[in-house]
């Protein structure tokens, strides 16, 4: 894995440690009003393209990525015939310009609504004339959510969702929404569309600045000055002891930045855009395994942080919400496409962070972590890599379990091994820090999903796929095929 940058810090571990935090809830409390009153449903109707104030919309937004919402509009009945003779007519957007975006998704009013027909996309790739294919967008999103009765879940804010579509550097758009027939001999009638259906057109925004490389002096350097600063030096994932000692660059951090890293301050120094990887000896004893004990944990992977990927942190909820333990993980995909390089990836990532929150009312990201197709692990859900976070991932099952998402989508592609790899390496260090073994069956409670009524107690493995908890094809047939290797693998890094 290629050399990444991450911070050392002008302030000691113990020090962070007593920053002021949220404190821990098993539940974070419902948006405010004023948080709720800037749920996508309230912005501005569509806008076409002689009317957008590009550049000036443009600058306002590069500090931190923005989303555009627009409101479908009725479609005459579609005469393209890969939609079938006598389909009915949909909601959608004729070809239009837009502020440059990446990622695509639908939205509408009600969280319990499902959108039952198809969702296809094409847009232009900016600055240029050209135009994609049309791509079908995942319609059935409510299986990825917080679960039932939960406070985010009954925050007033959540919107029924599609999957989010990554489509790269983008200004221009056209989308159709097409409902599915109500009756298969009767084509004209079909099953009405959720109402309040907008398409969102989220921009990343700019990658985080790269951090400086070490400059080395032959003193040590002076400690950093007190307040919120974190230095920065070149760090690998397995790092090397520098010979000398790297001059200290001071970074302010904003308050909400500095609770996000330091939950992990006892991994990495504040503000660190890596947790560096350690070895299996190096694990157990940052874990406090008494000596001559049968640790059965694998060696902590090197994680890049939000931080590092530029984690927007006044996006997110403030609180972190917390369950007991980890007592399973489920993998997903994104389903987001596989057109993105691992450069990218940090790009993906931000844009289903502002898509899991400004678009679908989330508290935050939704999965606990994320790998890409290089095999690069990405803290998701803010809280603390080493902490039981509740995530949003597996609708029924969110409880007591952590959810990983792969990035892609992986129905009919074979998912890169480095990723199955890095699922591997990540399970056996995190379900390690709960005694859990990869291998194993686990017996989990149902909060109600469509394959489980609430209450059923449900025996799944350890290390399982979200389609084991909820009628979906997450995590696409190629990956699912993958876990029983990830199971084996997993369970050998924890030496069993």
């Amino acid at each position: 894995m290629r050399a990444l940058l991450v911070t050392s810090v002008g302030v000691t571990c113990a020090a962070a440690l007593t920053l002021p935090l949220a404190t821990p809830a098993l539940s974070a409390p419902a948006r405010p009003p004023s948080q709720a009153a800037a749920s996508p449903g309230s912005g501005p109707p569509s806008v076409r393209a002689a009317e957008l104030p590009v550049a000036a919309s443009r600058a306002a937004a590069e500090a931190a990525g923005s989303t555009q919402s627009l409101p479908l509009e009725p479609l005459a009945a579609p005469s393209d015939r890969s939609m079938g003779a006598g389909a009915v007519a949909g909601q959608g957007l004729e070809r239009r310009t837009a502020r440059p975006f990446s990622l695509v998704g639908v939205v509408w009013d009600d969280a319990d609504a499902e959108l039952h027909g198809t969702v296809q996309v094409r847009t232009r790739a900016a600055g240029s004339a050209d135009w994609s294919g049309w791509q079908d967008v995942e319609t059935h999103n409510a299986e990825h959510t917080a679960d039932l009765g939960s406070d985010e879940r009954s925050s007033g804010s959540v919107r029924g969702a599609t999957a989010p579509l990554w489509v790269g550097d983008s200004d221009g758009v056209e989308v159709r929404v097409l409902p599915e027939a109500a009756d298969p001999q009767n084509r004209s009638a079909a099953v009405p569309l959720p109402e309040g259906l907008r398409l969102e057109l989220v921009d990343p925004g700019p990658d985080p600045a790269p951090e400086p490389a070490a400059e080395t002096a032959p003193e040590p350097a002076r400690a950093a000055p007190a307040g919120r600063t974190a230095t920065t030096a070149a760090f690998a994932l397995n790092p090397t002891p520098p010979t000398t000692t790297p001059v200290v660059v001071p970074e302010v951090l904003t308050a909400e930045s500095e609770a996000a890293s330091a939950v992990n301050a006892e991994l990495a120094p504040l503000g660190a855009s890596v947790i560096p990887a350690l070895t299996k000896a190096e694990t157990e004893e940052a874990a406090n395994v008494a000596p001559g004990a049968k640790p059965y944990i694998g060696p902590r992977p090197g994680i890049i942080t939000r931080k590092g990927w530029g984690a927007d942190e006044k996006l997110r909820e403030r609180q972190f919400a917390y369950t007991k333990t980890v007592k399973a993980a489920f993998v997903h995909h994104s389903a987001t496409g596989n057109n993105y390089t691992c450069k990218q990836a940090p790009s993906v990532l931000r844009s289903i962070y502002r898509y899991h929150v400004k678009s679908s009312g989330w508290r935050d990201f939704g999965y606990n972590f994320a790998v890409d197709k290089c095999g690069n692990i990405y803290e998701g859900r803010a809280g603390g890599v080493t902490k039981a976070v509740l995530g949003a991932h597996t609708l029924g099952f969110n409880t007591n379990t952590m959810g990983i998402a792969v990035l892609g989508s992986y129905s009919s592609t074979n998912p890169p091994a480095a990723a199955v790899t890095a699922v591997s390496k990540l399970t056996a260090w995190k379900l390690g820090l709960f005694g859990a073994n990869p291998k194993g069956k686990v017996t989990l409670t149902s909060g109600g999903s469509n394959k489980y009524k609430a209450g059923t107690k449900v025996k799944m493995n350890v290390i399982s796929g979200h389609r084991d908890g909820f009628a979906t094809e997450c995590p696409g047939a190629r990956l699912y095929k993958k876990l029983g290797t990830a199971r084996t693998s997993s369970a050998k890094l924890q030496g069993r």
